[in-house]
């Protein structure tokens, strides 16, 4: 891939649009942007204050489609997600209001604050792109993305994300501290009161489109569809995971890899593109029998560590 195309023009301009409202890890923005061009949905778990909200409002406010922001609360209902149908006195007739899911972009907010009842009015939407209300199929409008931020169970007054949910989001992620260097530009600037409000789309939804589609045809070889079926196949047959990594999980592992070839202006992927994924892609998706409970990410993220130094890395 030409280091002059524009499709990697594009790429730049979205990544120094983001590290310009966001000063944490370069990490956090090279994550989002994989997601948005595997065509994922991303969950990001941290503790308050580190930017998670900042991160999914910088890429909605990029893209020139439309976007909404959700704060979920345990009194949020589905259809304040979904929509409803609400007669209408002067056409006396039903017609439906849209909720804030037909957006491009939706950045759901603190999501494990709300009911898992609130919960599942996105799992068909994250899987399908389509959201069914009163027995009417809707489309989504395309690129469709769904950015949530949660704060770790141990804080009181959240729920626990269904294991069918987790399953939807491509990548989950942890932004942690800033350095202090970064913590005194944040102090200084405070780009979430500045930077923030004025950011202007850098590309548009089409474009968008056009870059997930260029993300498709990075060539996958052969030997890396087979390492990343070893490594699905190895979370099954561990001793400690009672559900391991499904086939949507190893598809999502080969999006993931195409796209982190793509940031690195490659048309080909290469095995370390598949090793930087695993976790973030497949710590979510397994059940470990021994978890202290049911939020325990740490030890599902150990037993993926070990599986991924067990099996071989293709040459």
């Amino acid at each position: 891939m030409s280091a002059e195309s524009p499709e990697l023009a594009l790429l730049g301009r979205l990544r120094d649009q983001l590290q310009s409202v966001y000063f944490g890890n370069t990490r956090a923005v090279e994550r989002l942007m994989t997601c948005l061009l595997a065509r994922g949905h991303l969950l990001i778990e941290d503790v308050p204050g580190v930017g998670k909200t900042v991160l999914a409002t910088a890429l909605a406010k990029s893209i020139g489609g439309s976007f909404a922001r959700v704060q979920c609360t345990p009194d949020l209902l589905p259809s304040d997600i979904t929509g409803v149908t609400v007669f209408d006195r002067e056409r006396n007739d039903f017609r439906f209001q849209p909720g804030p899911i037909f957006n491009n972009v939706i950045v759901a907010d603190e999501v494990n604050r709300t009911t898992p009842r609130t919960q599942s009015a996105l799992l068909e939407a994250m899987a399908e792109d389509t959201v069914t209300v009163d027995g009417v199929t809707r489309d989504l409008p395309a690129p469709f993305m769904v950015i949530a931020t949660q704060n770790p169970y141990e804080f009181e007054g959240t729920y626990f994300l269904p294991e069918n949910q987790l399953d939807r989001f491509l990548l989950r992620i942890s932004l942690g501290y800033p350095a202090p260097s970064d913590e005194a530009r944040v102090i200084l600037k405070q780009p979430a009161r500045t930077q923030l409000k004025q950011l202007e789309p850098v590309a548009s939804a089409q474009e968008i489109a056009s870059l997930q589609a260029a993300a498709d045809e990075i060539h996958l070889d052969q030997s890396l569809v087979d390492y990343i079926i070893a490594l699905a196949t190895a979370s099954r047959d561990h001793d400690d995971v009672q559900v391991g990594v499904s086939p949507r999980g190893a598809l999502a592992l080969a999006q993931a890899a195409r796209a982190t070839a793509m940031l690195d202006a490659r048309d080909f992927c290469s095995p370390d593109d598949v090793v930087t994924n695993v976790l973030p892609v497949c710590a979510h998706r397994i059940i470990s029998r021994t978890a202290m409970h049911e939020g325990d990410t740490g030890t599902a993220r150990k037993i993926m560590q070990q599986i991924l130094e067990t099996v071989p890395v293709p040459a």
